[in-house]
């Protein structure tokens, strides 16, 4: 069954630029009612004004700490003013690149703060209502490296490894009460988060828009776990059945070994300071 989404009141964190702001469009162009949350407020109000298009009432900006509890909580009574939560989209997160072993132990807690704890709290937040009203759609935002992990990543990859099994989990608990809990997971994106990091073998960087189209298509049609790519999904799974000797040597063969280690320092020296923020 589809679900329509006219008047359904859409959350999204992270929304003031790249995916978040995709997906903002996307739902105000199926007719949503969309709460934009990012964490500098301006921001936030000029991404509502640009998916509102002169439609008014349509989307609304408001600042959120995703993690920060108390932030987010402030941000989910903002738009319960505006009526109950159908969607909530877990997008809010930063992605530091660097070796274990010269990653700044603050930037570790933040990228496990934003990247997790946000997720799990706006998540513990929403889903008391959907399940007394037996409704309701969580959808996270993860990564590929959720389902493989790369050197040079591995605080990153780890957090969206628990993201996507903290949604497998929730998909079990909330599917009594006709709730749905979604995981999408995109390989590199065009995006400032991604800067001067190269492509894996074989795959072109998606756009936010594709990622968007896939949000929108899981708020539609419900399912568990979507790949953007599509066709990504599969080649992740094939890899992950290689015995490991074997993906190791197609790592080295291919040098998808190195996307997350040879990076250019430089063109992501500006993402690197604001995620530092």
């Amino acid at each position: 069954m589809t679900t329509d989404l006219t008047g359904q009141l859409v959350v999204i964190t992270g929304a003031g630029r790249g995916i978040g702001l995709a997906t903002a469009a996307r739902f105000v162009d199926a007719g949503a009612r969309v709460v934009i949350g990012d964490l500098d407020d301006d921001v936030a109000a000029k991404a509502a004004l640009q998916v509102s298009r002169g439609r008014a009432g349509v989307a609304e900006g408001h600042v959120v700490d995703v993690a920060d509890r108390a932030s987010y909580a402030a941000f989910l009574d903002f738009a319960r003013t505006l009526g109950p939560i159908d969607v909530l989209v877990n997008n809010a997160g930063i992605m530091p690149l660097s070796l274990l072993e010269q990653h700044a132990d603050e930037s570790i807690d933040k990228t496990l703060d934003v990247n997790v704890r946000g997720v799990i709290t706006g998540t513990k937040l929403v889903v008391p209502d959907m399940i007394a009203r037996r409704r309701g759609h969580v959808i996270n935002v993860a990564s590929a490296v959720g389902r493989m992990g790369y050197a040079g990543a591995a605080v990153y990859s780890a957090s969206k490894f628990a993201v996507v099994g903290f949604t497998e989990a929730m998909y079990a608990e909330l599917a009594p009460y006709g709730v749905h809990a979604s995981v999408v997971l995109p390989t590199v994106v065009a995006t400032e988060l991604s800067a001067g990091v190269g492509n894996a073998p074989g795959m072109k960087p998606c756009t936010p828009e594709q990622v968007a189209d896939t949000i929108l298509a899981v708020a539609r049609k419900p399912r568990l776990e979507s790949w953007v790519p599509g066709y990504a999904q599969g080649v992740g799974t094939a890899v992950n059945l290689l015995p490991r000797s074997a993906r190791d040597w197609l790592g080295r063969v291919t040098k998808g070994d190195q996307i997350l280690l040879d990076v250019d320092a430089a063109a992501r020296a500006e993402y690197e300071r604001r995620a530092s923020r």
